[in-house]
């Protein structure tokens, strides 16, 4: 039976690094994308109200498994608490791509920053680094910080001005905290950009989620 990982996106800009990834971590998956770009617009318009793209976010997760997937993995944090959700729901495994990152820096910081391009991912990302660290039994402290303006020149093609943007930001934030998360999969791109002794400081989503999902991959089909 062919092996499927079924990759749900809010934003065209994570299709192609996690296509080059699995490629590199899941030979011989076939990677099926599912993307709804009106979902970030309406989080960020409504102040991250999930509830208006609940069951939409919810049937595409379902389309997926009743297309074969194996594997279902949200490459959007901004909607991780639905994958959550649904994973109680079926019986294929339902994945965020930002769990592993999560919980390597909980692992590794007493203090931890978490930069986010789009104010609708900061709340779901902290309360993920806050559950995670009770399941840990551990306190933390978490400083958010929104760089306005970073994915509006991402979409645009302005790659450049992003990576200042969040290069600036993370030489901002870098001083307070002991560890940085990039709360979202697109923001990764930056890390090549950044000085090499600031890079181990630096928590990003993609490879690590891709990671797990491959680990996932394993224990299922062997």
């Amino acid at each position: 039976m062919m092996k499927k990982l079924a990759i749900i996106h809010t934003s065209s800009a994570t299709i192609e690094p996690l296509r080059q990834l699995a490629a590199e971590l899941l030979p011989g998956v076939f990677v099926m994308n599912w993307l709804d770009d009106s979902i970030l617009p309406e989080l960020i318009a409504s102040d991250g109200d999930l509830s208006l793209v609940r069951n939409r976010w919810t049937h595409y997760a379902q389309f997926a498994i009743q297309g074969g997937a194996s594997v279902v993995l949200s490459a959007c944090s901004s909607v991780g608490e639905l994958a959550d959700e649904i994973r109680q729901q079926v019986k294929v495994p339902v994945l965020r791509i930002d769990r592993p990152m999560a919980e390597e820096a909980v692992r590794r910081a007493d203090r931890i920053g978490v930069i986010a391009t789009v104010s609708a991912t900061l709340g779901p990302t902290t309360r993920l680094l806050q559950s995670t660290a009770a399941a840990n039994y551990k306190e933390i402290e978490i400083a958010p910080l929104l760089v306005t303006g970073a994915y509006a020149e991402l979409m645009a093609g302005h790659l450049e001005i992003h990576n200042r943007l969040l290069i600036e930001a993370i030489g901002n934030l870098s001083a307070e905290v002991q560890l940085i998360l990039l709360a979202q999969a697109s923001m990764a791109r930056v890390i090549p950009d950044l000085p090499a002794n600031m890079q181990n400081r630096i928590l990003t989503s993609p490879r690590s989620g891709m990671q797990n999902a491959a680990l996932i991959m394993e224990k299922l089909h062997g």
